[in-house]
C-alpha cells in the first residue's frame, strides 16, 4: 500500500472515527470510498492502486450487506501496470491465444454480492490496454454515474484538413487528435499508444494505415468501410506541427476528401472493453462511454443483464469520431434477460448490438452418451459452454434444422474453465443423459446450449454513424425491438442469422418482433434474415413468428426485406416513403425479397407513389 494509501486511512479515521468504511444500520449500504484510500480525483497521479485497494476491502465487507464503492465527481487517472490481473477468455476476441491471456482490469467486481459502483459524476481516464471493469462470478451488480475513456485509444481518426496539387504533385493534410502520438519517419508514420510510466514503451505501436480503415464523413454522418488511400504512392511524409501531418505524393490528381475521417486501427481484439462472466442481475446504467478499447462490453454465460441510458459515443470536443474499437455489446450465451433501453450508439468500428450463443461443432464420439465438441472460430474458445442441467439440441449443418426432441440435457463436461489454460482450450467432452441421437454425424453436425438463451428487449435507442449491421440477434426466446432510431445504417439495420459455417453464431429466432421503430437512409436491405443452411425447404424452416409492424421507413432506392427460410413472417401497418419524393423516376428495388419461406402476409401498409412493392419469392 503507498504512502497515499495510508494517509487516506489516516484521515478517515480522524474525520470519520471509523476508518474508510462508513458505519451504517444494517439496512443500509455499506459505503467504500475510493478517496479514503488515496484516489485522486484531480487526475494528477495514478489512481489504480487505490482503487484496487477500495474494491479488495469492500469484497471483504460484501457479507449480507450491500455495499457502495463511491467516486467524487473528479477526473480519475487509471493505469495498467498495477490493476488487477486475471487469465480469462473471451468470446468473439483473440480465442486460445495465450499472448493475450492475461487481462488487466481496471474495476474489477469478482465474487460478490449486492454491489454498486457509484462515480458520482466522475471521469474514469484508463491508459494503455486494459479492461475498463469487469463484474466476474457476481450477482446484484450495478455500474452508474460515470464517464470513461481512454488516453490513448487504440484508433487513429484523422481527418482530411486540406487537399491540394503543389508543382503537378498531390498533397493531403491530415489534422490528428489529442491522444494519438506519432512519429514520422521519412515516407511513413508510425503511430504510438501513450509510454507506459513504468517501461518507457508505448502501449501499443503500428505503421500508416494499421491494418482496417473505416471512413467518417462528419457532414453526411455516416461511415463505411472502405480502402485506405493515404498512403499509396507516397512521395515525402512531414509533420508540420500542432497535430497536423502533409502527405505529398508522386501522383497529380488532387484528393477529392477533404473532410473525411479515416478511422484506422489493428485488428486484434486483445481484451474485451468491459465484461461480464458468470454473474446474475448486472446493470450499466446512466453512464458515457466515451471509448471502448480492444472490444466491446461482453456479456458470457450470465444471467439478467440491463444497459440504460448509456451514452457509446466519442468524448465532446475530443476531436474522435469513433468510440469503440469494434462491436459496443456483444452477450455471448446469456440467459435470463438481456435489456438495452434509452442509450446511443454513435461510432463504432462493428456492430453495435450482437446477441447469440455458440455451435460447437462435433468433432469425435468417444461413447454412446458422450461427444467430443469444438470451437471452430478462432476469435472465440477457452471458456466453458455447457454445465450439468443444461439442455442442448443437436442440428444439422446443411439444414440447420433440429435432429431430435425432447432436448438432451448435459449430465458431465470435461473441457477449458475459462480462467487457465490446464485443459485444451478449443474443444471438450460432454456427456448426455441420453444416447447421441442418429443423425449426429462428425463434422456435420453442431450442438447449441439452450438454457443459455436469453429472451431480449432492445427499446428507446438511437443508432448512428455505424459502419455494419445495427442488431444482430438470434435467439429462440421472444425477442422486442422498438422504438429505436436507427440513421445511415451501413448495412443491414437489423441482422438475424445462424452461422455454423463461418462465426458460429447461434441459433434460430422463434418469436421476433419489430415495432415502432424509424429506419432512416438504411442500407438495404433493411431487415436482412440470413441463416447459412445449404439446403433450403419451406417445411422445415430455421426461424419461425418474425413479426414488423407500425415501423416508418424513409429510404433510397432499397429492399427492406430480405428473408431466407421463414416460417411465419407478417409486414403490417407499416408506413414507407421515399427520400428524393415523388417527382424522381421511380425505384426499381422490391421491397421484400423470400428464399424458402412460408406463410408470409403483407398487408395494410401506407407506400409513397413510385415504390417497387413487389414480393419478390422462390
Amino acid at each position: 500500500m503507498s504512502r497515499f494509501v495510508f494517509l487516506g486511512v489516516a484521515l478517515a479515521l480522524l474525520v470519520g472515527g471509523g476508518g474508510p468504511v462508513a458505519a451504517a444500520p444494517k439496512s443500509r449500504p455499506v459505503v467504500v470510498a475510493v478517496d479514503a484510500y488515496g484516489a485522486d480525483p484531480t487526475g494528477r497521479t495514478d489512481s489504480t492502486p487505490a482503487v484496487v485497494a477500495a474494491l479488495r476491502h469492500a469484497k471483504r465487507v460484501d457479507r449480507d450487506r450491500p455495499v457502495r464503492i463511491v467516486f467524487s465527481k473528479g477526473t480519475y487517472q487509471l493505469y495498467p501496470e498495477r490493476a488487477e490481473t486475471r487469465e480469462l477468455y473471451v468470446s468473439n476476441t483473440v480465442g486460445a491465444d495465450q499472448r493475450y491471456r492475461d487481462k488487466k482490469i481496471g474495476l474489477l467486481v469478482e465474487d460478490m454480492h449486492d454491489v454498486t459502483i457509484d462515480g458520482g459524476g466522475a471521469k474514469l481516464v484508463y491508459h494503455g490496454l486494459q479492461t475498463a471493469f469487469a463484474s466476474i462470478r457476481s450477482t446484484g451488480v450495478t455500474f452508474t454515474n460515470f464517464s470513461f475513456d481512454y488516453a490513448a485509444p487504440q484508433v487513429i481518426d484523422a481527418t482530411v484538413a486540406t487537399t491540394g496539387v503543389t508543382d503537378g504533385h498531390a498533397y493531403r493534410v491530415l489534422s490528428i487528435p489529442a491522444g494519438s502520438p506519432y512519429e514520422v519517419n521519412g515516407t511513413h508514420i508510425t503511430w504510438l499508444g501513450e509510454k507506459s510510466p513504468a517501461t518507457g514503451q508505448p502501449y501499443w505501436a503500428g505503421a500508416d494505415g494499421l491494418e482496417y480503415t473505416q471512413i467518417h464523413d462528419p457532414k453526411a454522418q455516416r461511415t463505411w468501410r472502405a480502402d485506405n488511400p493515404l498512403f499509396n504512392d507516397v512521395a515525402s511524409v512531414t509533420d508540420l506541427g500542432g497535430r497536423r501531418i502533409r502527405i505529398d505524393y508522386t501522383t497529380a490528381a488532387r484528393p477529392a476528401d477533404t473532410g473525411l475521417v479515416y478511422q484506422m486501427r489493428l485488428i486484434e481484439r486483445t481484451e474485451p472493453g468491459a465484461f461480464i462472466w458468470q454473474s446474475k442481475n448486472v446493470t450499466m446504467r446512466s453512464m458515457n462511454a466515451y471509448y471502448l478499447q480492444s472490444f466491446g462490453v461482453v456479456g458470457q454465460f450470465s444471467e439478467n443483464i440491463s444497459i440504460d441510458k448509456v451514452n457509446f459515443a466519442p468524448a465532446p470536443r475530443s476531436g474522435r469520431s469513433t468510440s469503440s474499437f469494434a462491436d459496443f455489446v456483444q452477450m455471448s450465451g446469456v440467459k435470463g434477460k438481456v435489456s438495452i433501453t434509452r442509450s446511443v450508439f454513435d461510432g463504432p468500428h462493428d456492430d453495435p448490438i450482437n446477441i447469440h450463443g455458440t455451435y460447437l461443432e462435433v468433432v469425435g464420439k468417444p461413447g454412446p452418451s458422450t461427444l467430443t465438441l469444438a470451437y471452430k472460430h478462432p476469435q472465440t474458445a477457452g471458456f466453458p459452454q455447457f454445465a450439468p442441467g443444461d439442455k442442448v439440441e443437436f442440428a444439422t449443418k446443411r439444414t440447420m434444422t433440429a435432429l431430435a426432441s425432447p432436448h438432451a440435457k448435459v449430465t458431465a463436461v470435461d473441457g477449458p474453465s475459462g480462467m487457465d489454460h490446464d485443459k485444451p482450450l478449443t474443444t471438450m467432452t460432454v456427456t448426455f443423459d441420453r444416447p447421441i441421437p442418429a443423425g449426429v454425424e462428425i463434422g456435420g453436425t453442431v450442438v447449441e446450449n439452450i438454457t443459455a438463451t436469453p429472451s431480449v428487449v432492445i427499446s428507446g435507442n438511437v443508432f448512428r454513424n455505424v459502419p455494419t449491421r445495427g442488431i444482430l440477434v438470434t435467439t429462440r426466446k421472444p425477442v422486442l425491438i422498438t422504438g429505436n432510431r436507427f440513421d445511415g445504417m451501413s448495412m443491414a439495420s437489423i441482422y438475424v442469422s445462424a452461422d455454423a459455417y463461418q462465426w458460429y453464431e447461434s441459433g434460430p429466432v422463434a418469436d421476433l418482433t419489430i415495432r415502432g421503430n424509424s429506419f432512416t437512409r438504411p442500407s438495404g436491405p433493411v431487415i436482412f434474415v440470413e441463416p447459412t443452411n445449404q439446403v433450403i425447404d419451406p417445411a422445415t424452416p430455421v426461424h419461425r413468428n418474425i413479426s414488423v409492424v407500425h415501423n416508418s421507413f424513409d429510404i433510397g432506392d432499397v429492399t427492406i426485406v430480405n428473408a431466407k427460410s421463414v416460417g411465419g413472417f407478417a409486414f403490417t401497418g407499416n408506413t414507407v416513403r421515399r427520400l428524393d419524393g415523388p417527382a424522381h423516376p421511380p425505384y426499381t428495388s422490391p421491397l421484400f425479397v423470400f428464399h424458402g419461406s412460408s406463410d408470409i402476409r403483407i398487408a395494410h401498409n401506407r407506400y409513397d407513389k413510385g415504390l417497387n412493392t413487389s414480393v419478390v419469392t422462390d
